[in-house]
């Protein structure tokens, strides 16, 4: 194989790529012995007719994609190993020769990683990030402590109220007449909830139990059925059952039945304390957003399109991944999220692949310039905590991770101390 490579504009390069005569002839031979059997000739056997007479019938371009889809990828991969660019997208190809007994000529038009100018790195300029946790945010938490130890209790002795959890019986018309959908039995709504249409639920306060009541709305403009939109419709409505929250006081058994403590005094320092923790590391991962996002401002740099695309692919196929593993399938999710295809959805995820290219671009680049060097002991260290979270032997994952993994880990951990050194070298106001 042998390799020329041109830069071109905006970080894109072209890399002419060619393969031998003889690793052509060995890739059309392999063709011919994967697809023989698949063509008939008259006067042979099936799968029994010489290649040459194929090529012969056919033309000898028969087996040319084949031979190159076979060569392509190791090709490509050789060159890519060889050439001294970093390559940051999918490439696009183009055949440019492929002819029995000549070289096989592709081109490949990839991405390069963008070099990165950094503006000043050290004392940037935020904004304070406040870490208070009030009374009011304590009581708060404890209160959504008691609203998850509630119990239901039934009402019978009172009409409906805002917040209370009914069961209703309801029909919907229109000029006079039911429409498709609008009838439903025992249909559990939370008063104030917002689950039907603006106007229906407000109606129901004051309702008593098992009396009839007439609920008047309009349907909204944007509303999904067309031939309903903007019509005012009646529900006839009865409630059927009302039903409370009835929260545990806020005592000291409280807190020992929800914690390690006698007291509510004590249980109270104890959620401000974990408040306090949860706040800090929120007011964290805000200075560091922070911070990333001013050293982009500062920063020059000019990222390919192919490199955003390919990022926003990743990105989708991430995102697929996580989707299945939560038991939908990919196609499921675009049906329900109204999206069209996934070149729509590559598009919509486009500005955030932007970002995330931004944000590594200039740590790596204060990584360099700070000459942040990662020891063995700190790689071994992070491939521990991968081997403790996937309860697997470390010998075992060291075996299972590629040379190109290992230096993926080598590099996240160096921009992780770059992300730690402008961090602490901010400025908050």
């Amino acid at each position: 194989m042998s390799l020329q490579v041109e830069k071109l504009e905006k970080n894109m390069a072209k890399l002419t790529i060619e393969v031998s005569a003889e690793e052509l002839e060995k890739a059309l031979q392999s063709a011919y012995m994967k697809n023989r059997k698949k063509i008939n000739i008259p006067g042979f056997r099936k799968g029994k007719a010489p290649r040459q007479m194929l090529e012969k019938m056919y033309g000898p371009e028969i087996f040319y994609d084949d031979a190159a889809n076979a060569l392509i990828p190791g090709a490509y991969a050789d060159a890519s190993a060889e050439c001294e660019l970093t390559l940051v997208s999918r490439p696009t190809i183009d055949i440019v020769q492929i002819e029995k007994g000549k070289p096989f000529i592709f081109t490949a038009e990839v991405a390069v990683k963008p070099e990165v100018t950094l503006g000043t790195y050290k004392g940037i300029e935020i904004e304070k990030i406040d870490m208070t946790v009030s009374e009011d945010d304590v009581n708060a938490a404890v209160d959504k402590e008691r609203e998850n130890n509630s119990r239901v209790i039934a009402v019978e002795d009172r009409a409906v109220q805002d917040g209370d959890m009914t069961v209703i019986d309801f029909e919907g018309f229109v000029d006079g007449t039911p429409f498709e959908g609008g009838k439903g039995t025992d249909y559990p709504l939370t008063i104030g909830s917002g689950a039907f249409i603006p106007g229906f639920e407000e109606q129901l306060v004051g309702a008593e139990i098992g009396k009839e009541v007439e609920v008047q709305v309009t349907f909204p403009e944007e509303y999904h059925a067309k031939d309903l939109a903007g019509k005012p419709a009646v529900f006839k409505c009865t409630v059927k059952e009302i039903k409370v929250k009835e929260l545990p006081e806020a005592d000291d058994d409280f807190a020992m039945d929800v914690s390690e403590f006698d007291t509510m005094e004590e249980y109270k320092a104890d959620v401000r304390k974990k408040l306090e923790e949860k706040k800090a590391e929120e007011a964290k991962a805000q200075k560091e957003d922070a911070v990333i996002e001013k050293l982009i401002e500062g920063a020059q740099m000019e990222i390919p399109d192919a490199m955003v695309e390919s990022r926003a692919e990743q990105m989708v196929d991430e995102f697929a991944q996580r989707v299945q593993m939560q038991g939908m399938s990919f196609e499921q999710y675009m049906q329900y999220s109204g999206m069209s295809d996934v070149d729509s959805m590559i598009e919509r995820m486009k500005p955030q692949a932007v970002k995330r290219i931004q944000s590594r671009l200039v740590l790596e680049a204060v990584a360099a310039a700070e000459q942040i060097e990662i020891s063995e002991e700190e790689i071994e260290a992070e491939i521990q905590k991968m081997a403790d979270a996937y309860k697997m032997e470390l010998e075992k994952v060291k075996e299972l991770l590629s040379d190109s993994e290992r230096n993926n880990i080598k590099e996240d951990l160096a921009v992780q101390k770059a992300i730690e050194v402008v961090t602490e070298a901010a400025i908050e106001k």
